[in-house]
C-alpha cells in the first residue's frame, strides 16, 4: 500500500510503500508518550526505506532518544525519530540496526488506513497512570515488547498487502 504523509504545517511530506499498513500497536513507553502520544501511546507503521520519498527535508530534526542504563548511566538511542523543525509534527522512526525500514508515525499519515481487527498494547509497564488502555476482546497486552513482530503480525492474520 502506498502511505503518503505529512506535517501539520505542510512543510514536510512523504510517501513509501508499505505491505504492513494497519495501524494496530499502540506504545505507551516514555520515550512514545512524551515525543508523540496525545493518547498516551504513539502508533507506528512498517515501510520500505528504499521507497521512501521526501520533499522538505531542509525541515526536518532529528531526536536520539536518552535511554537510562541499568548501572544509572545514560546513552543516546541509534534510532532516529524524525520530526519537522517548524511544527514539531513527529513523522517517523528510523534505526540504523534495521535500515531496509522505516516506521512512519500513523498521526502523520495522510492515506487512509485500514482498520485493524485487533490491537496490541505494549511497554504497558512504563505507562502513565493516566493512559488507560481502551482494550477490546482479542487485543494483547504486554508489559514489554511482544515477540511479534509488525510483519508477523500482519502475516498471521493475513493482512499482509
Amino acid at each position: 500500500m502506498q502511505l503518503k504523509g505529512s506535517c501539520h504545517c505542510g512543510a514536510v511530506r512523504f510517501e513509501l510503500e508499505s505491505a504492513h499498513p494497519y495501524p494496530y500497536q499502540r506504545c505507551y513507553c516514555s520515550i512514545c508518550r512524551k515525543t508523540q502520544g496525545g493518547g498516551g501511546y504513539a502508533i507506528n507503521l512498517s515501510g520500505d526505506t528504499a521507497s521512501m520519498e521526501v520533499t522538505g527535508r531542509e525541515d526536518i530534526t532529528i531526536y536520539h532518544a536518552v535511554m537510562p542504563g541499568e548501572d544509572g548511566s545514560v546513552r543516546a538511542s541509534s534510532a532516529e525519530r524524525h520530526f519537522c523543525s517548524r511544527c514539531g509534527s513527529g513523522l517517523w522512526l528510523f534505526s540504523p540496526e534495521w535500515p531496509e525500514l522505516t516506521h512512519p508515525f500513523a498521526s502523520a499519515i495522510d492515506t487512509p488506513l485500514p482498520v485493524p481487527p485487533e490491537r496490541t498494547h505494549m511497554m504497558l509497564g512504563s505507562r502513565a497512570a493516566w493512559a488507560e488502555p481502551e482494550t477490546r476482546p482479542g487485543d494483547k497486552e504486554y508489559r514489554e515488547y511482544p515477540e511479534e513482530s509488525i510483519a508477523e503480525w500482519h502475516e498471521r492474520l493475513g493482512l499482509s498487502q
